[in-house]
């Protein structure tokens, strides 16, 4: 869980992803288009990909992408992401992690 808690820490938004997955890019463009900046973790390009998908399972993220973490907690995939957006909630917690302002 190392490397993924050190890629992580003091960022608002990080999203791990893959470059080829629909609903990975469903929840970028998503959290980009409330004005966030998300650091982009693509584990299909990145050199550690393999090790970070395995940590990110074992975080319980399954499928491992996407797996969002707002304020250095892992708030799920996109089922989570989803349902945080459709009551209203999303919002709430990217704002809490400085990531928005209004």
């Amino acid at each position: 869980m190392a490397m993924v808690t050190s890629l992580v820490n003091e960022r608002p938004v990080v999203i791990f992803s893959n470059s080829s997955c629909c609903m990975s890019h469903t929840i970028k463009t998503l959290i980009s288009n409330f004005g966030a900046n998300p650091t982009i973790y693509e584990l299909d390009e990145h050199p550690n990909g393999k090790q970070l998908e395995k940590e990110l399972r074992g975080l319980g993220c399954k499928p491992s992408v996407p797996a969002v973490f707002i304020g250095e907690e892992l708030i799920g995939g996109a089922n989570e992401i989803m349902s945080l957006h459709l009551k209203g909630e999303l919002v709430e917690f990217l704002l809490k992690a400085n990531a928005i302002w209004v």
